[in-house]
């Protein structure tokens, strides 16, 4: 944009310094904000015809006043206005609510415009807007744009207007010739137009098509060049090593590799080969065999000389992790190590000592790995499992105990690609896709709570067998606002059902750490048949003899939540159960529970919870990480995404982007979001 667009907002007639003030809390402080300030959606005035509105859909319609309208009060000063309209060849009856004034504006055969909702079964418009005589609006579909104080949406709208008319033609173009004709994408200021005063609904589409590619263009400039830079700036350790001797070791691994982790493990050694530094995020479901992938991974840096570090969230997963990898490493001379803050004085002391000399080749451990008091030799390889429970200093310490060492993160949330290539963009991404062979599905089944009565008689069956079970609520305690079971309740009823046959365990979120680690041993141990939960055993918890997850009020979780808990039982030889205990109010909670029972692909679930919760919330909490986009949606929009992260990726390692005139503006904007110096551009 050209410096007049720059000019303070005020600078436009009819604002004045209290709304530049307000303006600038919307962070609208120039022409060019002002302009580039888009409506979050529109109010749509097109005259319909009404066999074409769906039930409940929002519709203007035009027609004759046929019957008298009637007014009635009820309660507290509320009001009801009802008439009958002929609109085209119906007879349909229109409610005005609260609004009495309106029984005197209106007379029989009289022409009216109506906007309201159209209820489909009883032929009704409940009418928001009546405007007396024909459609005159100049424009039928009209912007709604956010507001703050004293701003109306029709000034917000003036506003706009002026700018346009005394400025529009200074809005310049951003993105170059060859993609705007590549894609056909109208010219930034023929979109900006349109946006803000659009004439019909394709034209609507073909402008909000431009800023969604644009959106995510500069955005995924931004994430490559992230990556490209960091990848280039920071030399790797080039691991060499003998291929044979790695070759041998998969050779000897009580399971052949599935085709997926063939696939995954091959990226993974060309990474650590090569002298640029490996950040790469492992994908895998619960059960796919990201562990014998990260052994392989471990073993291959051992080979070179390195040491590895594998840092989980809680300790009963660094016993299990370390406990594993010890047995995948029986045969071979690799000295595995686990350090938790359970490991105390002489032993912690001859571990830290042995790990500083070298002799200790690989360290599992929680956060505590993190601490100044450990030191490598020559750390080589980070492994970090259930990566999101970190956060990002920790990551970034754990790393800096080594020198550039190559980055692994491992997750068994499956993360839909959608939100892998925006949130983690600047990482690679290698997923495994495949259980396997032989593993037995969990079979899955919604029951409404009036059966609870047959499902404790299933578990009694299965805890008989010598089985376990996990029974999971979403609160604590009882709620006055939310009628859910809650752990303790459940806790206690089960503990009386069961009394003088089964040890019934309670964990809960308000445990203290040392106390959900013995609850949670003595569930692993079996000393506990029926652990009672709330959702903090989601996360790595292996019990293999577990072969019963009951979930209270299943509509309340997330999809790739409930597959996550899912995944804790079928990790054994029986045959194992997830039960939904769940009477669902909306039609998104049957949906859930639904598909559910349909499908046991964590990658299929996350897509479709994407699309049924919307991105913001997928990891059960706000993404530090997660873009603001003004028109561009990830679930909807998920092509145009993949489209711009290949043309990003491709301009990106182009020496013609870095050179053309023409990617000046591009150049420009990644310059300014400081992923790089100045002097990598012109």
């Amino acid at each position: 944009m050209k410096n007049v667009l720059r000019q303070p907002v005020g600078d436009i007639k009819g604002i004045g310094e209290e709304t530049s003030t307000l303006l600038g809390e919307m962070n609208i402080y120039t022409i060019g904000d002002l302009i580039e300030y888009l409506p979050y959606r529109y109010e749509d005035y097109q005259l319909r015809d009404l066999a074409e509105v769906k039930h409940e859909e929002r519709v203007t319609v035009e027609g004759q006043i046929h019957t008298a309208p009637l007014l009635s009060y009820f309660g507290r000063k509320k009001s009801r206005l009802t008439f009958r309209v002929l609109i085209g060849r119906y007879l349909i009856n229109a409610i005005c609510f609260n609004q009495p004034y309106l029984k005197n504006k209106i007379s029989l055969h009289e022409t009216v415009t109506i906007t309201g909702k159209w209820d489909q079964h009883r032929q009704t418009i409940t009418v928001n807007e009546l405007h007396v005589g024909p459609q005159i609006r100049q424009q039928s579909i009209e912007p709604v744009y956010s507001i703050k104080g004293d701003i109306s949406v029709k000034g917000m709208r003036r506003f706009i207007t002026i700018a346009l008319n005394q400025y529009g033609d200074q809005i310049c173009e951003n993105l170059p010739l060859s993609l705007l004709q590549k894609y056909k994408l109208l010219s930034k200021q023929e979109a900006l137009r349109i946006m803000h005063f659009p004439a019909n609904h394709q034209e609507l589409k073909q402008a909000r098509r431009r800023f969604v590619y644009e959106e995510f263009l500069l955005f995924q400039l931004k994430m490559q060049a992230l990556r490209k830079f960091e990848r280039e700036s920071s030399a790797g350790i080039e691991h060499r090593f003998d291929a044979s001797k790695l070759q041998q070791f998969i050779d000897h691994l009580p399971f052949p590799l599935t085709k997926a982790q063939e696939r995954v493990r091959d990226e993974i050694i060309q990474d650590l080969q090569s002298p640029y530094r490996m950040n790469r995020l492992l994908q895998g479901d619960v059960g796919s065999g990201k562990t014998v992938v990260a052994a392989i991974a471990l073993y291959a840096a051992f080979l070179a000389d390195s040491q590895g570090a594998l840092m989980v969230p809680t300790e009963i997963l660094a016993e299990q992790h370390a406990h594993s990898l010890k047995g995948l490493f029986s045969n071979t001379d690799v000295c595995v190590e686990l350090l938790t803050s359970s490991v105390k004085g002489k032993k912690r002391k001859e571990i830290l000592a042995r790990l500083e000399s070298g002799q200790v080749h690989i360290l599992v451990g929680t956060h505590a790995l993190i601490q100044d008091e450990v030191v490598f030799k020559k750390l080589g390889l980070v492994i970090t499992d259930e990566q999101h429970r970190f956060g990002v200093a920790q990551r970034k310490v754990l790393r800096e105990k080594g020198e550039n060492p190559d980055v692994l993160f491992m997750t068994a949330t499956p993360i839909p690609r959608t939100l892998a290539i925006t949130v983690f963009g600047e990482m690679d991404v290698s997923i495994i896709d495949e259980l396997p062979a032989g593993r037995k599905s969990i079979e899955t089944y919604w029951a409404k709570h009036n059966m609870l009565d047959r499902i404790i008689n299933f578990i009694e069956k299965e805890l008989s067998k010598g089985r376990q079970a996990y029974v999971i609520c979403p609160l604590i305690e009882e709620s006055e606002k939310l009628d859910v079971q809650n752990a303790i309740d459940v806790h206690s009823m089960l503990s009386l059902h069961f009394q003088g046959k089964w040890n019934i365990g309670l964990m809960h979120g308000r445990l203290s750490s040392d106390e959900k680690e013995s609850v949670m041993k003595s569930f692993s141990d079996n000393e506990v048949q029926l652990l009672v939960s709330t959702t903090v055993v989601e996360v790595g918890v292996n019990v293999p003899n577990a072969t019963i997850m009951v979930i209270y009020d299943a509509e309340r979780f997330g999809l790739s939540q409930l597959h996550q808990l899912r995944g804790r039982v079928g990790r054994g030889s029986e045959q194992s159960y997830c039960i939904l205990l769940a009477d669902p109010k909306s039609e998104v909670g049957k949906e859930r529970m639904r598909i559910m029972t349909e499908t046991n692909d964590g990658f299929v679930l996350s897509e479709k919870d994407l699309e049924l919760r919307g991105p913001g919330d997928f990891f059960g909490r706000k993404q530090s990480g997660m873009p603001e986009f003004k028109v561009a949606d990830m679930v909807h929009d998920y092509r145009a995404l993949e489209v711009a992260r290949e043309d990003a990726s491709k301009l990106i390692n182009s020496t013609v982007f870095w050179e053309h005139p023409e990617y000046g503006y591009l150049r420009s904007y990644i310059n300014q979001s400081g992923i790089i110096s100045g002097e990598k551009l012109d």
